[in-house]
């Protein structure tokens, strides 16, 4: 019988708990928890920034990494590539949420940070995930620190963080931009999540086809995490069904049960609010009734406030619509009128009335072109006086310094029009009004070309 060598049988016994012990580390997490990448090279998606080449690739020990905003959506890898970035630079991670974190854990965070580096010369990663919810405050008690080196800050947001952070902090830090995952991508995560056996269901006997895979990504939009919370569900609800079976298919019945509805990404406040309204408008703008009422739609859905959409409508019909269609104003007032009236769900119906209305109406802008050029005027020249005629005369002392003194009235002559200049004497003959041939303005500019040729006959 050989002896053992010395030692080997403590090794063994040691590698043996680590083991036990890795393993149980894993027993209660979540699936998204559990199939959380262990290196760079395993991270699916975002190429542009982990690609060869990229900002985040060829990484090692030591060497410098520039703070980092990471700006995504939800789910798509942000709290991950932190914790990998610790992992690949053998630095010390200190994460901190915005949510429930203040002045003092950031000073305390901080603090040790600077303690390691005097004594160990160890950099500090400090993670703040939805930096976008720390205040003014907080975001200044960070930044000398940020700037002095003592800690490269990564910072997570799901909004833009141009709105939400602060611009000083903004300029000394590098904004990286997370994609969703693409469908392709989704899928090959669901796949290893179902074949894996150390950190997946691959114990559980489950299977997934492709097109209940299709369905499950479909459900997940983009969102890593909710394709995990989605999958593990349903692989429950197929083991309960398949019973002593061996294989529990996963079907569409126990995707659209885990699902339970799909999470609208709206945040009413951020990127995303503003991204919904933008195309909401630039749809009707570009008369396109499908999209605007769609993208109408995603907004009420997610819960925004239907008074705020109806008075983007408001302001649409009048800088999109004008006097290419009088009425359309008409038409998104009475909307606003009407739901504030009856409330939802009904309001949908008038909202989607109106919305229709003014994607399809003829546009002009000469409300908004109008405007900035009597603004220009009014700027370039300042307060020019009001020529002596239109003053009102109404004293004596008025009609002695020639106020009123001849003024024409137009309902006085044919047609109820005089030729006169009405705007300051050194602005006559300025243009600022110029309808278009677009809808009802066609005949404004009809009748603006009549008056005009009166004019000049003057």
């Amino acid at each position: 019988m050989q002896t053992p060598a010395p030692g080997c049988g403590i090794q063994a016994i040691a590698m043996d708990l680590f083991a036990s012990s890795a393993k149980n580390r894993l027993v209660g997490q979540p699936l998204a928890e559990r199939m959380r990448p262990r290196s760079l090279a395993g991270v699916v998606g975002q190429h542009h920034l982990v690609g060869p080449g990229r900002i985040l690739s060829n990484l090692a020990p030591g060497r410098a990494l520039p703070s980092l905003i990471l700006w995504g959506p939800p789910g798509s890898g942000k709290t991950t590539l932190a914790r990998l970035l610790g992992e690949t630079l053998k630095a010390e991670l200190t994460a901190l949420s915005a949510v429930d974190a203040g002045v003092k854990d950031v000073r305390e965070a901080v603090a040790r940070a600077a303690q390691r580096r005097d004594e160990f010369g160890a950099r500090t990663l400090l993670f703040i995930d939805e930096i976008h919810r720390f205040s003014k405050t907080q975001q200044d008690a960070l930044l000398p620190h940020v700037e002095a080196g003592t800690v490269t800050l990564i910072g997570a947001t799901t909004e833009n963080p141009s709105f939400s952070v602060a611009a000083a902090l903004m300029s000394r830090c590098r904004v990286v931009r997370l994609e969703p995952l693409s469908d392709t991508e989704l899928g090959a995560l669901a796949q290893r999540a179902v074949t894996d056996h150390e950190r997946g269901l691959g114990s559980q006997g489950v299977t997934l086809e492709p097109a209940v895979s299709a369905q499950l990504v479909a459900a997940a939009a983009g969102d890593a995490r909710r394709l995990y919370s989605v999958l593990e569900v349903a692989a429950d609800l197929a083991r309960r069904a398949a019973g002593e079976a061996e294989v529990a298919p996963i079907t569409a019945d126990h995707i659209a049960e885990a699902a339970q509805g799909r999470n609208l990404l709206y945040d009413k406040a951020g990127d995303e609010h503003y991204g919904v309204v933008s195309v909401f408008i630039k749809s009707m703008r570009g008369s396109d009734p499908d999209a605007a009422v769609y993208w109408m739609t995603r907004m009420i859905e997610a819960g925004e406030d239907p008074r705020f959409v109806l008075r983007r409508m408001v302001i649409f019909a009048a800088e999109d619509v004008g006097n290419a269609d009088p009425q359309a104003l008409g038409v998104a007032v009475a909307a606003l009128q009407a739901v504030e009236l009856v409330g939802l769900p009904e309001g949908v119906l008038p909202m989607t009335q109106a919305v229709t209305y003014l994607a399809l109406a003829p546009k002009s802008n000469t409300a908004l072109t109008a405007y900035a050029a009597a603004r220009k005027l009014v700027h370039e020249h300042g307060a020019l006086p009001v020529p002596a005629r239109y003053r009102p005369g109404s004293t004596a002392l008025d009609r002695s310094i020639g106020h009123g003194h001849g003024y024409k009235y137009p309902h006085d002559f044919a047609g109820s029009y005089v030729p006169e200049d009405y705007l300051p004497d050194a602005l006559v003959d300025q243009k600022i009004y110029q309808p278009t041939g677009s809808g009802f303005e066609a005949e404004l500019a009809k009748r603006l070309a009549a008056i005009e040729a009166r004019k000049r006959e003057r």
